[in-house]
């Protein structure tokens, strides 16, 4: 079984930052490095969607077309942790922001590509 843990949410305002972790750990034959790790979010009343997401080696990453250039998604293999460095905040990105894991997906989009999910962390970008 696998387990997130995401850290770094709270309260910031617009123009500011916050980088975001997400700590993978579990019993299984798999090591962090061969899943594939994504983060989505979901507002109050809205669908979760897609972030961004990056590949088992950390060379491969796709971002949400609102997020690009202002997120970054990185990964360190040894410390079986993903990020999400947010720069440039706005109201908009408030959200509860999800960690998710899967070993076995060639896709980074889809919500359905991901087995493992975190308990979401909250992000409020004020005014």
């Amino acid at each position: 079984q696998v387990q997130l843990v995401e850290s770094g949410g709270g309260l910031v305002q617009a123009g500011g930052s916050l980088r975001l972790s997400c700590v993978h750990s579990g019993r299984t034959f798999s090591t962090f490095s061969d899943y594939v790790m994504g983060w989505f979010r979901q507002a109050p009343g809205k669908e979760r969607e897609f972030v961004a997401g990056i590949r088992k080696s950390g060379s491969g990453t796709r971002y949400a077309d609102s997020v690009r250039g202002r997120f970054t998604i990185s990964r360190d293999n040894a410390k079986n942790t993903v990020y999400l460095q947010m720069n440039s905040l706005k109201p908009e990105d408030t959200a509860v922001y999800y960690c998710a894991a899967d070993a076995t997906t060639a896709l980074l989009t889809p919500i359905t590509a991901y087995r493992y999910w975190g308990q979401g962390t909250p992000v409020t970008v004020s005014e």
